[in-house]
Order: C-alpha cells, then structure tokens, then sequence
C-alpha cells in the first residue's frame, strides 16, 4: 500500500481532511504576520513599505536559494555573510581601478558585475573542494572561510571603509532603485531565482541528487549518484548566488566594510528552516525558503514599525527562530 493510500485510508477512517502542518504551517505564519503588522500599524501595507521590506528582503533570499540545495545536500555554510563582504570589497577595488580605462559608466560597471561572479564562484569552489575532496566538516571548513573572508576585507579596506567611486555609484544606482512596473530590480531578480530554483529542485536530476545525499550519503553512492560532484556543484552555486546578491547589494550603499553582510549567514540558515527543509538534510523547498525569507524581514519590519524591541535585538529573535524550527521538526520526525 502506498503512502498516498495510507494517508486516504486514515483521512476516511476520522472522517477528516489530512492536512499537513508542515507544509502550511509557513503559510498560515506568514498570513498571520501580515494580518498583526496591518492592525498594528497603518502604514504596513503601504506600496512603499511593502517593495522596502521585499527590496530588503532580496539580498538574504538570492542566497537563501542556493542554501537550500546545500542543506537538501547535508550541508551548511557559515561564510555567505562574510563572503558577501569580500566579494563587494573586490568589486569595488575593481571598479575603481577602471576608471581611468573604461571610465564611470557601464563597461566598469558590468566588468565589476563579472568580477563579483567570478569571485562567487572561486570562493563556493574554495569551500566545496575542501569538503569534498579534502574530507573536512563543513561546518568547520565554512567556520574557518568565514574567518578567513571578513579578514580579507577588513585588511583591503584597512579597517576602515572602501568606497565606490561617485561618479560610478550615480550610474549603478538605478539597480537597486529602479525596476519595472514599480517592481525593483532586487525583487524581479530575486523572484526569478526562486522560481528557478524551485523547478530545479523538483524537476532535475541535480535536486534529486541534492536530496537523495542528504538523505542517505551511502544509498545515494549506491545509486549511481556523484555525490562529491552533486556536493560540490551545491557550494558552486551557493558562491555564485552570494555574488548575484552582492552585485544588488553595492548600488545601495555603493560601499564595504567589515561589518558589511554581519549575520546574513544566520539569516539564509533561518529562512530556509523556516521554510520547511530539514537541517540534517534529504528534503528542500526553495518555495518555502522565500516564505522562510518573508517572515524573518515582516517581524523586523513590525518590531521596527512598533519599537516593541529594540532593532540590536534582531539577530537574537533570529536565533530563537531557528531553534523553535529545528525543535518542530524534531517533533515531527518523532510523531511518524
């Protein structure tokens, strides 16, 4: 007997509809939050607080993507917030080194947006090469990378702040301002790597592969499946992804620093437990992770519209999150 039919079988027998919390629990949050931040204050719906919170929230999303394939996959990363600071300090030496070739306008520009992708995809490679072929823990070999990042970048700025030329940070501006249809460019980009993602997850060999090492490492080598190179492709991504965040991020405040993407890291992890994928790894949803996204930024944006808690309090409330997420589904597991 299948699970489907088990499941119809036990729904007849209680004479009711089986409803999985798991998967509408995210749902119901996110429509609850959106219901307390409305009463609680006027201006919550407002156009221009809601394409703020979803602008903000683009950043933390693009790379909460790619954090699911490499949870799905057992995985984790530590360095996503520090590599994003490095990746936006080198794009920036970049761009500024260019000037005097290509000038202020967009050759600097997109050569500086090629650089941030390139230096993505180095650093996930750096990350994935040591997990895989090096066979050290991710948690530590991320631990040490994210060390090893917000260093760099605090020794190219020389402690202090690297700017962006003015002149160039006027012509790159329009892409976190602007958009189409009133829709900022973070928020068209950041919704057209979810729905990418989620298709890959669902319908390609790579998110099954994602899944099936996370769920069971040896099964899956059994199988016929590359696990060092589905692992490693993860990480790659992952990299890449950072740096498409980042070269949304640098026309907002057009500089870098070391505290430069401080705790975006526990961001990308929150939203994706949130969202419903298992943090030991062998089930993802990108879907849910852009949920996951949204509610981690709609109780900021409530806390901050309020001032019921203090906004340094932030990262705590982000902590506490993720545990009462990875608790809910410990008891899931025990109840089956």
């Amino acid at each position: 007997m299948t699970d489907a039919t088990t499941a119809g079988t036990a729904a007849v027998k209680t004479g009711r509809p089986s409803l999985d919390l798991h998967v509408i629990g995210p749902i119901v949050a996110l429509l609850a939050l959106i219901l307390i931040g409305a009463l609680m204050n006027p201006n919550f719906l407002s156009y221009g607080n809601v394409t703020n919170v979803l602008a903000r929230s683009a950043f933390i999303g693009i790379i909460a993507v790619g954090m699911t394939f490499v949870i799905t996959a057992g995985g984790l990363d530590l360095s996503v917030g520090s590599m994003a600071a490095f990746i936006a300090g080198l794009m920036i030496i970049v761009m500024n080194a260019l000037v005097p070739t290509l000038g202020t306008g967009w050759p600097t520009i997109l050569a500086g947006m090629a650089a941030a992708l390139a230096i993505g995809f180095a650093a996930g490679l750096f990350n994935g090469l040591l997990i895989t072929q090096a066979r050290i823990e991710a948690f530590i070999v991320t631990l040490g990378s994210m060390g090893i990042f917000r260093s760099l970048v605090t020794w190219l700025a020389d402690g202090g702040t690297l700017s962006l030329n003015f002149s160039v940070r006027e012509v790159y501006r329009p892409v976190y301002y602007d958009g189409i249809f009133g829709i900022a460019w973070p928020i068209i980009v950041f919704l057209a790597i979810a729905a990418l993602g989620e298709i890959v997850m669902r319908h390609t060999a790579f998110g099954r592969h994602c899944a099936a090492i996370g769920s069971n490492e040896q099964v899956a080598r059994y199988s016929a499946v590359h696990v060092d190179r589905a692992r490693l492709a993860g990480y790659v991504l992952l990299g890449v992804l950072v740096g498409v965040a980042t070269i949304m991020y640098v026309p907002r405040l057009g500089s870098a620093s070391s505290s430069t993407g401080v705790l975006w890291e526990l961001e990308a992890i929150a939203a994706v437990i949130i969202g419903g994928t298992v943090l030991k790894g062998g089930f993802g949803r990108v879907w849910g992770t852009v949920i996951g996204v949204l509610i981690l930024n709609l109780i900021e944006n409530i806390l901050n519209l309020t001032d019921l808690v203090s906004p340094y309090l932030n990262g705590a409330i982000q902590g506490v999150i993720i545990i009462l997420a990875v608790v809910l589904q410990r008891q899931k597991k025990a109840t089956r």
